[in-house]
């Protein structure tokens, strides 16, 4: 891709800094391309086939222009001159293309034969319009064919060859649509080019997004998890501490209880991380959905909340995804309740509706402003993966002093668990 700028050709020959199109690629005006150093990293080999194409083409091409300088040493210096600047057209586009046109025009100038000098030029104009120096390429061919315009037409009768006349006009169209063809062929290209980079460009910021999207997924599910089961053992561990000498039976039982929980949040984060050491692999074990209610109605009554669940509809089974964002809203839901409220009873109702599963957990408050150690990130966790699915969370204060927690989470007729 060119910026448009200003200034005359012979400044952008220069490498003036600010006055050649944005070079891309592996070098600009006075720049080096690709990073790579030395004579290494130089198109020897191209630039050899070449130089011996221009060579031979040129010694051949001389042989049926008897009317025009034999090929001699000057000549043969001049070609071999002008491959030697290909030696440098990625890594100075710009001044390569200048140089390799005026060379054409010295050979020319000097009475000798047309022919494969052009290629020079050719291969020269390619690397600048691909490296995005076109309006440098598009300035050299102009020179080029005016220059060749005033050599064939007017300068011919002081260079030789002696009694040269002047070069028939038609031969001009063959020249223009030479330059034309080379200028059309290079800007395929370096469309091409600009349309792969684009489209790597693009992958690769999808990738990204996926990495980003796999990050959130499992912080979300190591949230939950670790939230939902560590208030429960907060709880526990203050019970068990408070009746460790007065009840050690009921301290028994709190203990019992934080190891189960303990051992449910260790097994669901070994799910969670199974996935980052085998992202190929399908999980071990189910993700968590809404039959597991009554284990959360469990945990939560070991935490001393008692959760009443009532369903609306017709229960049926739902998509794998809908499924672990409706456990997981419950999940939240009902751990807020035990971290920040002074109500004891909860109620949660499941509604299957036709096009969306409705979720309504509702606790009689008042809040207690407790900590318990939360992070702060629960209802936005909620909306999250509401969100995800489409779907909306809507959490507040009731009139009553009481607080609800509404979830939409929209089914789609083509959807299949």
């Amino acid at each position: 891709m060119d910026a448009q700028h200003d200034g005359p050709p012979w400044r952008w020959a220069r490498g003036e800094p600010g006055t050649g199109p944005g070079a891309e690629g592996d070098g600009g005006g006075g720049g080096r391309a690709g990073g790579r150093g030395g004579i290494a990293g130089l198109p020897w080999r191209s630039t050899l086939l070449i130089t011996a194409f221009v060579l031979i083409g040129s010694g051949f091409a001389a042989r049926n222009q008897p009317d025009r300088v034999a090929l001699d040493a000057l000549g043969r210096g001049l070609l071999v001159f002008g491959g030697a600047l290909l030696l440098l057209r990625h890594r100075f586009p710009v001044p390569v293309v200048f140089a390799a046109a005026a060379v054409t025009l010295g050979y020319l100038a000097a009475g000798y034969a047309y022919g494969p000098v052009f290629a020079v030029v050719a291969v020269a104009c390619f690397a600048a319009v691909v490296h995005g120096h076109r309006h440098a390429a598009w300035w050299a061919l102009g020179l080029l064919w005016t220059g060749h315009l005033l050599l064939a037409h007017w300068l011919y009768r002081f260079l030789p060859p002696d009694g040269d006349g002047p070069a028939p006009w038609g031969q001009e169209l063959p020249v223009a649509a030479f330059a034309v063809a080379i200028l059309a062929a290079s800007e395929l290209v370096r469309t091409r080019r600009e349309q792969w980079a684009k489209e790597r460009a693009e992958r690769a910021a999808a990738e990204r997004r996926r990495a980003d999207e796999e990050r959130l997924r499992i912080a979300r599910e190591l949230h939950d998890v670790l939230a939902h089961s560590l208030s429960v053992i907060n709880v526990q561990a203050g019970v068990g501490l408070a009746l460790l000498d007065a009840d050690p039976a009921q301290a028994r039982t709190a203990l019992t209880t934080i190891k189960a929980a303990s051992k449910e949040a260790l097994g669901e984060v070994r799910q969670v991380l199974d996935t980052l050491r085998t992202p190929g692999d399908a999980p071990r074990a189910p993700a968590p959905g809404l039959d597991r209610l009554p284990e959360l109605a469990e945990q939560a009554a070991a935490a001393g909340l008692t959760v009443r669940t009532e369903t609306e509809g017709e229960p049926r089974r739902l998509p794998p995804g809908t499924e672990l964002a409706a456990f997981r809203i419950v999940q939240e839901a009902l751990t807020n309740i035990v971290r920040h409220s002074g109500s004891r009873t909860a109620r949660v109702v499941v509604g299957y509706r036709p096009d969306a599963l409705d979720l309504r957990i509702d606790d009689e408050g008042p809040a207690t402003g407790g900590d318990a150690g939360g992070s702060g990130n629960g209802l936005a966790g909620m909306r999250e993966r509401a969100a995800g699915l489409g779907g909306t969370i809507e959490a507040g204060t009731r009139a009553d002093g009481g607080f609800r927690v509404r979830a939409r989470l929209p089914l789609h007729p083509e959807e299949s668990p």
